[in-house]
């Protein structure tokens, strides 16, 4: 039987992504700090995200319908640090600017890449909610920085495009 400290360990080494993932309807805007984010498939355009269930903002995500995965730039640090924390919700969106899409979920502005997406799915695993989501709109900046989390720390990856 594999603990679940041995497995969090081994996770640690998965370089990821980080994102701000982001939500808005009657309750409110809510937003958290994920790297528990993929590609599902390109026919349709359709991404996952993972959030633990005990999550503060879970059932908003969940009456909402709609998100938006804001992947952060080697900049954020500082965001991604305010998402994750104990922040209220309407204080953590004084941070940044947020502007919307197609389905109104706050999209952050300077993000690397904004996807606007639909909740079609929830699957349940363990103490998680799996969101299967239908992109239905992209908004890319020209940055070329992502930041990453290795080892449990951030890290800066990419380079400048060559002429």
């Amino acid at each position: 039987m594999i603990e679940p400290t041995d497995f969090r360990n081994a996770m640690s080494l998965l370089t990821s992504a980080v994102n701000v993932v982001s939500t808005t309807g009657a309750s409110g805007r809510y937003g958290f700090t994920a790297s528990a984010v993929c590609s599902v498939t390109d026919a349709p355009p359709t991404l996952l995200v993972c959030m633990n269930k005990a999550s503060y903002s879970h059932a908003h995500f969940v009456e909402n319908k709609i998100l938006a995965v804001n992947v952060l730039g080697a900049h954020h640090q500082a965001i991604s640090n305010v998402f994750s924390s104990k922040m209220n919700p309407v204080e953590r969106f004084t941070h940044g600017v947020w502007t919307e899409l197609k389905t109104g979920a706050p999209v952050l502005n300077d993000a690397l890449v904004s996807f606007d997406c639909q909740i079609e799915q929830i699957q349940t695993v363990g103490t998680h909610d799996i969101f299967i989501c239908r992109v239905v709109a992209i908004q890319q900046t020209q940055q070329d920085h992502s930041l990453v989390y290795f080892n449990r720390a951030y890290h800066r990856v990419g380079q400048a495009n060559i002429a």
